[in-house]
């Protein structure tokens, strides 16, 4: 409980920063209802994470709003369904993830697991890789998004058709039977695409609320997916559903 509610004072925090990177801490102790001296310790974990920029007297948030807004949504679900992927990495595996919020959080789930090689595009995979030195990370790209913190571009394909991975791990905007597996941005879904040829068994990792919506463009068919890791908002009909098309689905 007490890691919960950290958890949640730095999200309220982070959520703060965004609409005010200005605010002093004065500020930030008023409306979160704590001491100067609890807000300073917050923002001294959310700094040690790589999540904010401190300054005199407040602090900024390192990231687009867009990704800020993307790691305040859904945390609990992403989290878990984060945990639930990690479960499957073993000792010694290679595995793909792309710039997924909830993908990169798999990460964090790896303490302890040795030998593990990720191969990513997303700079969101760096503040865990820091704090667990048994992870290898290796990162392809060339053009940076900071709306999404992703490195894209021909340089990511040319560089991931050198590897092969026995797990890959993507992040969708939506996915359905219908529509399959969609990205909002071309240039990224050219990169999950080879991500996922390049690798033996494709897991979309994704909660529940992108279930029959669908981005700008479609890269994957849902029978290209192994499994998908979703949240238990995820109803027993759009299982069912899911699951006629060949796809094993896991709700956590």
């Amino acid at each position: 409980m007490i890691r919960m509610a950290s958890a949640e004072r730095e999200e309220e925090l982070l959520s703060l920063l965004n609409d005010n990177p200005n605010l002093p801490v004065s500020s930030m102790s008023k409306i979160l209802k704590v001491s100067e001296v609890t807000v300073r310790k917050i923002l001294g974990r959310l700094e040690n994470k790589g999540t904010i920029l401190r300054s005199h007297g407040g602090a900024a948030p390192a990231f687009h709003p867009d990704i800020v807004a993307r790691q305040n949504w859904k945390t609990e679900e992403k989290n878990r369904i984060a945990k639930a992927a990690a479960s499957m990495i073993g000792d010694g595996d290679t595995v793909m993830i792309n710039s997924s919020t909830t993908a990169v959080l798999i990460a964090r789930y790896l303490m302890g697991r040795r030998g593990v090689r990720i191969v990513t595009n997303s700079t969101l995979i760096l503040p865990f890789a820091r704090m667990n030195p048994l992870l290898n990370v290796t990162l392809v790209g060339a053009e940076f998004r900071s709306a999404t913190e992703a490195l894209v571009g021909p340089l990511a394909i040319e560089m991931l058709e050198k590897y092969h991975a026995k797990l890959a791990f993507i992040g969708t905007t939506g996915f359905s039977v219908l529509n399959g597996i969609t990205a909002h941005v071309p240039e990224e879904a050219s990169v999950v695409k080879k991500l996922t040829e390049r690798s033996d068994t494709t897991i979309l990792v994704t909660d529940s609320s992108k279930y029959n919506k669908a981005g700008f463009v479609c890269f994957l068919r849902i029978t290209d997916i192994d499994k998908i890791i979703t949240d238990t908002g995820l109803d027993d009909v759009a299982k069912t559903e899911l699951e006629e098309a060949g796809v094993e689905v896991f709700r956590v």
